[in-house]
Parts: C-alpha cells; structure tokens; sequence
C-alpha cells in the first residue's frame, strides 16, 4: 500500500488567526502517522507562474490514515478557524512505489 500525500494549496486572509489553527496541527497528524514534507515551502516557478498560495505537504502511511486524520473529531474541531480564515484546495495524492 503506497503512502499517501495530502496536498494543500493556501491563501491566508488572516494570518493570526490562522496561526492558531496552523499550531494545533501537527498533533493531530502525528496522532495518524502523518508528518509534514513541506509547510509554507518557498515557491519558485521552474515552468509557468509561481504558487500565489502557500503549498502545505503532508505525508500519511496511506490513502486510509490520510482520510482518518481529515474526518477525525479532534480535526474537523479546529477546521473552522482555517476555513474562516483562507481559502484553499486540497488533495490527496498516492505515493510512488518504484
């Protein structure tokens, strides 16, 4: 089973309150084996426009844990600050296993 990636693309409208969603975060993840692979990340077109959002990457042991820690209590708990405070998409993307 391939590790699963959560990709997020983020644009802050308020960066302070958002701040104390961002803080409770990595608990949370923890608790379902996810870690951070990129947070904030500092963007640079290679081809086409440069990222106008912050681009978060999570990585899970797979599509299940990924999926748990989104529907979690503990998560959809403070999922109202991030949702009153950006706008985003995200996604959830298999790992490669070559």
């Amino acid at each position: 089973m391939p590790k699963a990636y959560v990709v997020n693309e983020i644009a802050v409208s308020d960066e302070a309150l958002f701040q104390t969603y961002a803080d409770q975060v990595p608990a949370i993840l923890a608790a379902f084996g996810g870690r951070y692979v990129v947070r904030g990340g500092n963007g640079e077109a290679i081809k086409g426009d440069p990222p106008q959002t912050r681009i978060v990457i999570t990585e899970f042991p797979n599509r299940e844990a990924a999926r748990a820690w989104r529907a979690s209590e503990a998560y959809q708990r403070i999922l109202p600050i991030r949702e009153a405070t950006s706008t985003s998409r995200v996604y959830i993307v298999d790992g490669y296993e070559g």
